[in-house]
């Protein structure tokens, strides 16, 4: 594992207050990005409204966010249900009295499958977390948005730009996002609401991590040799950091980026070229 840990990155220094007095919705809260998403954004000064199937963890990462003097609303949701996301939206903006920016990481991979083996209508459910649900909180937040002169971040993929086999029904959802996070762009940035996207690669976090060790107990690779294999097709030689990720969101969320929409930045340390 020491090659591991002499690629990765020192520690990161707290996120500037580049979101002061904004409200950001983190949806997809999980343990690596989600959770990144969401205490960075506190970091750089942001309320943060938390919305994830799982509430305990929610709760968990909104102790985070207060313990850096944000306030945090935790609310478990489905976001593929319509009701679920307007009474997500209902509560935030009861608690805020706005949202400024929504953060989309909230997402299913489907199987490692051929896509001429792929069942259509588990396609049709997985595109209703991947693509649609996006669509769905974008619609429901738009008033407030467009009020705010906010902006939107939906999380993509490198799946977009390599052409591993059995990637194809979640290469068609990420497609799909991206044409979505495109159209959402054309129809509310005149509206003063802008609309990115950000493509991670491999993110080195507990999930990832979890995965390689798991492979490494049934004894087909260790943790070490399948890092530096997909850090070997890398520039930097090493995976990006949820941190890093959530950094590249946030800047696109922040006034910093206000001449930037309908645009999709890739963030994996050089593993495909945009």
């Amino acid at each position: 594992m020491n090659d591991i840990v002499e690629s990765a990155p020192g520690p990161r220094a707290t996120a500037p207050s580049i979101l002061t007095g904004k409200v950001v919705l983190v949806s997809g809260v999980g343990p690596d990005l989600g959770r990144s998403l969401a205490v960075r954004s506190a970091q750089a000064g942001a309320d943060v409204v938390l919305a994830a199937r799982d509430g305990d963890r929610l709760e968990s990462i909104g102790q985070e966010v207060r313990a850096l003097g944000r306030r945090a609303l935790a609310v478990p949701t489905d976001v593929t249900d319509a009701t679920a996301r307007r009474e997500l939206v209902r509560a935030a903006v009861a608690e805020f009295g706005r949202v400024d920016v929504l953060m989309n990481a909230a997402f299913v991979h489907p199987p490692f499958i051929k896509l001429l083996d792929a069942d259509l209508d588990d396609m049709r459910k997985q595109a209703d977390l991947n693509v649609l649900a996006s669509v769905g909180l974008v619609q429901e937040l738009a008033p407030t948005l467009t009020a705010r002169g906010g902006s939107v971040v939906l999380i993509n993929s490198l799946v977009l730009r390599n052409r591993l086999p059995g990637f194809g029904a979640y290469r068609i959802n990420k497609a799909a996002l991206l044409a979505a996070a495109r159209s959402l762009s054309v129809e509310l940035a005149p509206e003063g609401v802008r609309v990115n996207s950000v493509a991670p690669g491999y993110i080195w976090g507990e999930k990832l991590r979890g995965f390689y060790e798991l492979r490494e107990s049934q004894g087909k690779t260790t943790v070490a040799a399948k890092y530096a294999e997909k850090a070997q097709q890398t520039d930097s030689r090493r995976l990006p950091t949820p941190d890093e990720i959530a950094d590249a969101a946030i800047f696109l969320a922040s006034d910093f980026a206000s001449g930037i929409t309908g645009q999709c930045l890739d963030v994996n340390c050089g593993q495909s070229h945009h």
